[in-house]
């Protein structure tokens, strides 16, 4: 390994344009600082990034990097995962990018419990196209698409890759970096699949959901649940909980956990039925 690499190796000569104040900066920083405190070499990283504004990152990273199409980035991620295996792999994109044209490939890399770290820049919008309803977008969110307001249920990433059977479920924000970047850390070390989905406010577009907004509801939780009901239970209790909400060994499956028997074969209807 190489020794004592500086976070600016993790960067290169590319100066981001992200909007001012935009949440991706730190998502950014966070991966950079991850991946120094890790002291993984960049030459042995891959970041595979989406189409949008957070599709960006990967113009920034100081190592290996791909800017793949929309809705792929999981895909390419887990090509090169299979292919080379002794490399750190991290995809990240947008809510939209990973929850509307590419979230069946999310189920399926949940499923497949690939060692990735999968970043999901949330901010509730289609900011890249000036500011459409996404599918994490809430009831009532007015926009060009939604001029009277979103009455479509937005997707819950939480609920839906924990029930493909993602070994590591975390969710952060921007706006707290120091508990961001731990996230990613741990997420970068379990081996398996990691989502990572943040709160990362688009400060233009979607206005009503800014810094001040998660601040204010956000839940933070110290230790992942332990049992299905304990991980559904932290949903229930907070419609944006934060911290490592899901760990359980890679070759674990949450079938295994869900029906024990044939008596717990309504298991899983009595959870959803909590959080939907």
């Amino acid at each position: 390994m190489t020794k004592n690499l500086a976070v600016k190796d993790y960067a290169n000569e590319n100066s981001p344009t992200w909007c001012p104040g935009c949440g991706d900066y730190a998502v950014l920083r966070g991966i950079q600082r991850s991946l120094h405190q890790l002291q993984i070499e960049p030459e042995n990283t891959t970041l595979v990034s989406g189409i949008g504004c957070s599709g960006k990152i990967a113009h920034y990273f100081g190592g290996y990097s791909i800017h793949s199409t929309h809705g792929r980035a999981l895909t390419i991620a887990q090509g090169i995962k299979a292919a080379r295996p002794e490399l750190t792999v991290i995809a990240a994109g947008g809510d939209g990018d990973g929850y509307g044209i590419g979230v069946g490939h999310l189920v399926h890399a949940a499923r497949r419990n690939l060692n990735i770290t999968y970043i999901v820049m949330d901010n509730g919008v289609y900011g890249n196209t000036k500011g459409q309803t996404s599918p994490t977008s809430p009831i009532g969110y007015q926009s060009s698409t939604t001029p009277i307001g979103n009455m479509d249920t937005p997707i819950n990433p939480l609920l839906l890759t924990w029930s493909s059977g993602a070994s590591f479920i975390a969710q952060g924000f921007s706006g707290n970096f120091k508990h961001l970047e731990n996230l990613i850390v741990k997420g970068i070390q379990h081996k398996g699949f990691s989502l990572i989905n943040v709160f990362s406010p688009c400060v233009v577009f979607n206005k009503a959901q800014g810094y001040d907004f998660y601040k204010e509801n956000i839940k933070y939780f110290d230790q992942p649940s332990s049992s299905p009901e304990e991980f559904v239970g932290m949903l229930s209790q907070s419609k944006m909980p934060a911290g490592i909400l899901w760990q359980k060994p890679p070759n674990s499956t949450i079938t295994e956990d869900l029906v024990k028997n044939e008596e717990d074969n309504n298991l899983a209807k009595y959870l959803f039925s909590k959080v939907i």
